[in-house]
């Protein structure tokens, strides 16, 4: 119950502060944040759980990661649903709770950071130009989790190299899809959209998870002996 109750926390703190950042200030005027802004905050939820909580959980936070890491050897597949269902509520609670606050001034959510592609993409990019960023950055965001926590990595530096990976990966694919590589990023904020939201969300779902699954097999082949 503490490992839940760790990734149920930890995944609110991620929705909250890197969709927070996106939805209330990356616009705001003459003095929003940005693309850049949304990026590094999204890295700071991983950076700072990680420190925080993951010495309990191992801060997840993602059913991606979780995954990827049963794929690695690197979890019992017995923790995968728990940790699941934990990540999915923990996104939907933040996302209940900016909804109060970005509808506190009469604002409507609009797009509300959901992922999407096509017209719903930031730069209007494609389904396979979607399909092909969420699977490369899940899949690279995967290598550095395993590598960075290889009993052979230096201590003590895991979440800082994941945290700034994270801040890459959307300072990289934010134009393309409002970066996902996590399902219950994705899973959480389109609830609240619905419509357009809720019939593209199987790519932020699929995707991620198969690029994590090849990324765990992969790594497991590089660390072998």
């Amino acid at each position: 119950m503490k490992k839940m109750a760790a990734e149920f926390i930890g995944t609110f703190w991620l929705v909250l502060g890197g969709c927070g950042s996106a939805v209330l200030a990356a616009k705001f005027p003459d003095v929003g944040i940005g693309l850049v802004g949304v990026a590094l905050a999204f890295g700071l939820t991983v950076l700072t759980i990680a420190y925080s909580l993951g010495h309990i959980s191992g801060a997840h936070l993602n059913p991606a990661v979780t995954i990827g890491l049963w794929a690695g050897d690197r979890i019992n597949a017995k923790e995968i649903l728990p940790y699941i269902i934990s990540q999915i509520l923990g996104g939907i609670v933040a996302a209940a709770v900016l909804y109060i606050i970005a509808t506190g001034n009469g604002s409507a959510i609009g797009n509300f950071a959901a992922n999407g592609y096509g017209e719903h993409s930031p730069g209007h990019y494609s389904m396979l130009a979607a399909l092909v960023t969420e699977f490369v950055m899940t899949f690279m965001f995967l290598i550095i989790i395993l590598g960075a926590t290889d009993v052979k990595a230096p201590k003590g530096f895991a979440g800082l190299a994941i945290g700034l990976a994270l801040t890459l990966i959307h300072l990289i694919s934010i134009p393309v899809t409002n970066t996902s590589v996590n399902p219950a990023r994705s899973i959480s904020q389109a609830i609240f959209v619905g419509d357009w939201a809720l019939s593209q969300l199987w790519l932020f779902i699929l995707i991620p998870v198969l690029g994590a699954m090849v990324a765990g097999v992969v790594y497991k082949f590089l660390s072998k002996k």
